[in-house]
């Protein structure tokens, strides 16, 4: 299904959402995205092709930030989110016409990015789960510091530090301003 087409989908059910009474979720919270498979998803192969689990992410991302009200309150303060890295580990396969949910949380954060998990789930199984480091901007120029982010969402009820896995993989993936090691500048091949 086109990324728009779910986008505006998802934007109808968060605002009718919003309109029954109850507790609006956290930023802390899970966020619980249902989703099924549609035609444009697969591949030739029909299965849903990879990247469109990319896609599903930041709308599950978006879903979880709307809802808890984080996303107006960024908004208003000239922030804006952007994904630094991310890792996905694919188990089963989704095919035509499957419902799914899509399963994310904050894990934590660090001193440059926030770090949030992503799992689809089908029938409470995994299929994939991901790993986002995120880190939000300013329109004016500029990051915003993950201190900043924590206090804008009213303080966190719970630890955000990372665990030690997700630190080795950000360190791993962190690309320097230096040139590459092991590469000669101006060698030809």
């Amino acid at each position: 299904m086109n990324l728009y087409l779910r986008l505006f989908l998802l934007t109808v059910r968060i605002r009718l959402a919003g309109l029954r009474p109850g507790r609006r979720p956290s930023l802390w919270d899970e966020g619980r995205t249902p989703f099924r498979v549609a035609l444009t998803d697969l591949d030739p192969l029909r299965h849903v092709n990879n990247g469109k689990y990319l896609s599903m992410l930041d709308l599950g991302r978006y879903d979880l930030l709307t809802r808890s009200g984080f996303w107006h309150e960024a908004w208003r303060r000239g922030w804006y989110a952007v994904v630094a890295a991310q890792t996905i580990t694919y188990k089963r396969s989704l095919t035509l016409g499957q419902r799914f949910t899509l399963v994310t949380r904050v894990l934590g954060v660090d001193d440059r990015a926030v770090y949030i998990q992503q799992t689809f789930e089908r029938r409470g199984s995994v299929v994939a789960r991901a790993v986002v480091q995120a880190r939000f901007l300013r329109r004016t120029g500029g990051t915003v510091t993950p201190e900043e982010l924590v206090a804008a969402a009213g303080g966190a009820p719970r630890d955000l530090t990372l665990p030690g896995w997700v630190n080795a993989w950000a360190d791993a993936v962190r690309i320097s301003s230096a040139a590459p090691t092991g590469t000669a500048r101006g060698a030809s091949a």
